[in-house]
C-alpha cells in the first residue's frame, strides 16, 4: 500500500502516521503498514502544522515529507505517479471555528476545493479515498438524541459548512463516479501535539503559565470526547474494513460538559474554579451539544476505544508538561 497523507504534520494527521510508522504513544497494539509499504506526508505547514510532529518517523525509510498545497493539482498529480499512490487519507483542513467567523475563504479553499481536488485526482487514477469529517456536520443537539450516519446535515459555523461540502462531494464523487471512498466523523479530538489554541491544550498551557481557563458562555455546551489514537484506529479500519460510499462515525463514550472538562483541568492543577476560570462572551452559532453514536463502526469494523478520558487526560497533562518547548513556540508573542 502506497498511501498520500494529506495534512500529516498537523494534530490527528502526524498521529495516523506515527500510529502506522509504530510510534504511537501508548503501548497497546495499534496498526502498522508493512516494511514495503510507503507513506507521502503532504502538508502547506500553515500556522498549526508543523514538521515537530513527525520528528519521531522522521528517519523511517518507509516515509517521505513533501511541503505543499492539496488544491495545487500538478503537485498533487505529480506525487501519485512519482510514489505510485493507491490510496489517499485527507486529513488536511482549515478547523478552528472561530478562524472561520472571522473569515471563511481559507476554510472554502482547503477544505472544499482541496478536497475536490483530491476527488478528481483520485478518479482519474483510481484511488481509494477516505475523507476525514466531523461531527460538526451534523450541527447541534439538544439535552437528548444523538448523532448516527444518516442524520441530516446542518452546519451551523463556516467551519462545518465547509467540511459537509466536501463530506457532499465525497458522496458524489462515490454516486456519479464510482471511485472507492469512505467518510469518517469524529467527536471532539484530544492528545499530543494538539495546537494549544483547542480547548483542552489551551486550558493546561494557561494553567501552566498562570492564566485563567477561558469558557464560552455559561461552559455548560456539552462534548463528546475521543482521544486521537482511538480515532486514528477507527480511520485505519475504516480504510482497510469499510465498505465504499459508506460514513462511519467514532465517538469516545465520554461526553462532558466544557466546565466539568476545566473542573478536571484545574484539579490537576490544584487550582479553585474561582482562581481558575474565566468567562468570556459566547461564540457566534455556538452549537450546544455533540453526541456520536458508534454502533456502525463498532458492528462493521470491530472498533471500540481503548483510552478512557480520565486515562488519556493525565496522559495528556503528563505530555504538555514534558513538551513546554513545542506549546511555547506556538503561542502568538504579544
Amino acid at each position: 500500500m502506497n498511501l498520500l497523507v494529506t495534512g500529516s504534520a498537523g494534530f490527528i494527521g502526524s498521529a495516523f502516521v506515527r500510529m502506522l510508522l509504530g510510534k504511537p504513544m501508548s503501548s497497546s497494539v495499534l496498526p502498522q503498514v508493512s516494511q514495503g509499504d510507503r507513506i507521502v506526508s503532504l502538508d502547506l505547514l500553515t500556522y498549526a502544522g508543523t514538521l515537530e510532529n513527525l520528528k519521531p518517523i522522521e528517519s523511517d525509510p518507509r516515509h517521505q515529507f513533501v511541503k505543499g498545497d492539496i488544491a495545487d493539482p500538478k503537485l498533487v498529480r505529480d506525487l501519485v505517479r512519482e510514489y505510485r499512490i493507491d490510496t489517499i487519507v485527507n486529513f488536511a483542513a482549515e478547523s478552528h471555528v472561530d478562524r472561520s467567523i472571522a473569515g471563511a475563504g481559507p476554510f472554502v479553499h482547503t477544505n472544499v476545493l482541496g478536497t475536490v481536488n483530491l476527488l478528481d485526482i483520485s478518479r482519474e487514477n483510481n484511488l481509494k479515498f477516505v475523507q476525514v469529517s466531523t461531527d460538526e456536520v451534523y450541527g447541534s443537539l439538544g439535552e437528548t438524541g444523538t448523532f448516527i450516519e444518516t442524520t441530516p446535515l446542518a452546519p451551523n459555523s463556516p467551519y462545518s459548512a465547509s467540511k459537509a461540502a466536501a463530506d457532499c462531494f465525497v458522496r458524489s464523487y462515490h454516486e456519479t463516479h464510482k471511485i472507492w471512498c469512505v467518510t469518517t466523523r469524529c467527536s471532539n479530538n484530544y492528545g499530543p501535539y494538539q495546537f494549544p489554541e483547542k480547548f483542552l491544550p489551551l486550558s493546561i498551557t494557561n494553567l501552566m503559565r498562570n492564566k485563567k481557563i477561558p469558557l464560552y458562555g455559561t461552559g455548560k455546551n456539552i462534548r463528546d470526547w475521543l482521544h486521537v489514537e482511538d480515532h486514528c484506529e477507527g480511520i485505519w479500519l475504516a480504510l482497510t474494513k469499510g465498505k465504499s460510499g459508506e460514513i462511519y462515525n467514532f465517538g469516545g463514550f465520554g461526553e462532558k460538559k466544557n466546565i466539568d472538562v476545566a473542573y478536571e483541568v484545574l484539579a490537576a492543577f490544584s487550582r479553585k474554579p474561582d482562581e481558575g476560570l474565566d468567562f468570556v462572551a459566547d461564540r457566534k452559532g455556538h452549537d450546544w451539544r455533540y453526541s456520536m453514536d458508534s454502533t456502525k463502526a463498532q458492528n462493521e469494523l470491530g472498533w471500540k476505544p481503548r483510552w478512557s478520558f480520565e486515562d488519556g487526560l493525565k496522559s495528556t497533562l503528563d505530555w504538555y508538561k514534558s513538551n513546554i518547548a513545542w506549546w511555547e513556540s506556538k503561542i502568538p508573542r504579544r
